[in-house]
């Protein structure tokens, strides 16, 4: 620990911690720009600046590690009068007429800044040439007349993204922000993430979708977490007037440190589809409104001495689930009761775990940390797309990166090889790189002319892994799901290399489904009525089409979609931002769901719809939802 003066106050802090970090700690504020607690330190923007005693002079307090018996001082006359100055070149460098900007008026930390030194105007005329808005993007629009060169977001697409999309041409006064080679940015390689506008600290960069629509101090915060996929990322979702605003990521997130993709920041406000806002029962021919009680009850007609079949969407919470499968499995005694993921992106793992008697999947983390990253059948640029952040992030640092796959992958470019094999042959795949691990070259010729990975490729595989410290395998659901010895197969390649191991998995709770075990393949065989719970997803095409000759169906759903065209009876029900519920991650964390909207009048939120059929049926459900997820042994560790 190290001791220091600061302002007067003595402050003890770990060593190698900054002299801002240390003024926070003591509860001291120094305004900053460039800084921000995510990113490392830059010291670009001189705000920061302090006086500490011996020192030449002012130094940037975002840089300068604490020394013992340090004496600082943060607002000193000449650290006011230095601040000032500096934030009067920046003023004037640009376009920042405030009463135009729509950050302006309390989410600006430049115009805070001026306003915390009692600055009313600019000391220095402005003196700046106009630069053309980039409008292109479909989510952000690029304005650099209001960019002070904090580089914050180039730092952010870099150091958290690792997209490394923005960067800056030109030097001086007249940099300015650009993509890729300068391309448009709505034509770059911009992954539309947004981590860009939630670190700048101007107008530089917004949000088009939640523009104009209120300061931050005007809109109320629910901190809740994203259910677009089993990575589980925390967000702050930002309303007003019931109206969503805009999704932010929670820099205390525990999953994501504040990072979102595309899909968790701008799919809930960008969303198109139609609402189901009253309940509907098929009256000669035609869906028609009804009551709640009439929907129950004709809902209930349809399923009583019936065989049916029920279905259920893995975005559902544990709680919702854990009802569904009280109603359908325990009460009316159906055979068939699964999810729309059939267990696809769980069952192999669930399984394994049965039959090793333990749990074997590690954390997230674990990719922060490893040297050399192993991804078997899984396109993190598509699906759980912040884990592929955390990969991308850490390749600069001599991360090896090795992907096995069938066809192309979007982290090709960036491997360090890549092997591509014939579809159905994952488990030779495995052998062949454990055999050229082992140094069993008799059978690589094999196995090499089974999977069409040629042996030298075997041989790179087995370098990069056996120069491994610290290796992690992931694995997703297309390598595991095919064969059944895959998952048993990839451990053994993990016990042989000393390597981590975790799985990708599906939807938000598809964990929580496999350990209430609703993972069952959907085949009928004789059922007469099917019951989906479809809950706010969007039913792909293969579904649609599996459902379409169904000879009755109940469904319950947020958005109008092709099912309703089946459909005997729609109850309408809550989407994702307006319930309460528990989400179990890919790494088995425990996690709330917090409801930050008020749904229609007419609609019930999923727990409250199956509760209410429950009753009509006559069954009775309880809450045992969190002890049934123990019931059923784990390929992850479930904690809260």
């Amino acid at each position: 620990m190290v001791t220091l003066t600061i302002d007067g106050k003595t402050v003890e802090v770990p060593e190698g911690t900054t002299v801002l970090n240390a003024a926070r700690a003591a509860g001291i504020e120094i305004p900053t720009l460039c800084d921000h607690p995510e990113l490392t330190p830059y010291g670009g923007c001189r705000l920061c600046l302090v006086e500490i005693e011996g020192a030449r002079t002012l130094m940037t307090s975002c840089t300068v590690p604490v020394g013992s018996n340090m004496k600082v001082q943060t607002k000193s006359p000449k650290v006011l009068a230095a601040r000032k100055f500096v934030l009067s070149l920046i003023f004037s460098e640009r376009n920042h007429f405030c009463p135009y900007c729509q950050v302006s008026g309390g989410d600006c930390d430049l115009q805070n800044s001026a306003y915390e030194l009692d600055m009313t105007h600019w000391p220095l005329i402005p003196n700046y040439s106009p630069y053309p808005v980039d409008a292109s993007h479909k989510y952000i629009v690029l304005d650099n007349n209001r960019c002070i060169l904090c580089r914050r977001c180039v730092r952010a697409c870099g150091e958290l993204v690792g997209n490394h999309t923005l960067g800056f041409e030109e030097r001086g006064a007249k940099s300015t922000l650009i993509a890729d080679l300068g391309v448009p940015l709505g034509e770059s390689t911009c992954v539309s993430c947004g981590t860009c506008v939630q670190v700048c600290p101007t107008g530089a960069l917004i949000d088009r979708w939640s523009a104009y629509r209120g300061h931050r101090v005007d809109l109320d915060i629910t901190q809740s977490i994203c259910g677009g996929c089993s990575v589980g990322c925390s967000v702050e979702v930002l309303t007003r007037d019931n109206n969503l605003v805009r999704v932010e990521g929670d820099w205390e997130g525990p999953v994501n440190g504040g990072v979102l993709c595309e899909r968790g920041r701008y799919s809930a406000v960008s969303e198109q589809r139609e609402r189901i806002t009253t309940p509907l029962v098929r009256k000669n021919g035609a869906l028609e409104p009804a009551t709640w009680e009439e929907a129950l009850a004709a809902a209930a007609g349809r399923l009583q001495n019936r065989e049916v079949a029920a279905l259920a969407s893995t975005r559902l919470s544990a709680e919702a689930l854990y009802i569904f499968k009280k109603l359908f499995a325990d009460g009316l005694k159906s055979g068939l009761v699964t999810t729309f993921e059939e267990g696809y992106t769980t069952a192999a793992a669930s399984e394994l775990a049965a039959a090793r008697g333990a749990g074997f999947e590690g954390k997230l983390e674990d990719l922060k940390s490893a040297d050399t990253v192993v991804i078997f059948g899984d396109d993190l640029t598509v699906e759980h797309r912040v884990a592929g952040f955390f990969v991308k992030r850490i390749l600069p640092n001599g991360v090896r990166l090795l992907l096995v796959d069938t066809g192309a992958n979007g982290l090709d470019g960036l491997s360090d090889l890549s092997l591509k094999y014939e579809p159905g042959k994952e488990v030779d795949v495995l052998r062949g790189i454990a055999s050229a691990i082992i140094g069993k070259e008799e059978s690589l010729a094999s196995l090499a002319a089974s999977t069409g990975i040629d042996a030298q490729s075997f041989q790179q595989a087995a370098e990069l892994l056996k120069a491994a410290e610290k290796p992690v395998l992931v694995f997703g659901a297309r390598f595991v799901a095919q064969q059944p010895q895959a998952l048993p197969t990839l451990m053994d390649l993990a016990d042989l290399t000393g390597a981590k191991v975790l799985g990708t998995k599906g939807g938000a709770n598809s964990v929580t489904a496999a350990q209430y075990q609703l993972d069952s393949p959907f085949a009928l065989n004789g059922h007469q009525v099917i019951y989906a719970a479809l809950g706010d997803e969007d039913p792909s095409e293969d579904w649609v089409s599996r459902l379409s000759n169904v000879p009755g169906l109940v469904l319950q759903a947020s958005y109008v979609s092709p099912l309703m065209d089946k459909a005997d009876v729609v109850l309408p029900v809550a989407n994702f931002q307006e319930q309460d519920g528990h989400f179990v991650n890919l790494e088995g964390r425990l996690q709330t769901a917090r409801h930050a909207l008020q749904p229609a009048a007419d609609v019930r939120t999923n727990v409250e719809a199956l509760t209410g059929l429950a009753a009509v049926l006559g069954v009775t459900v309880d809450d045992g939802w969190q002890e049934a997820l123990a019931e059923r042994l784990s390929s992850v560790a479930i904690a809260a």
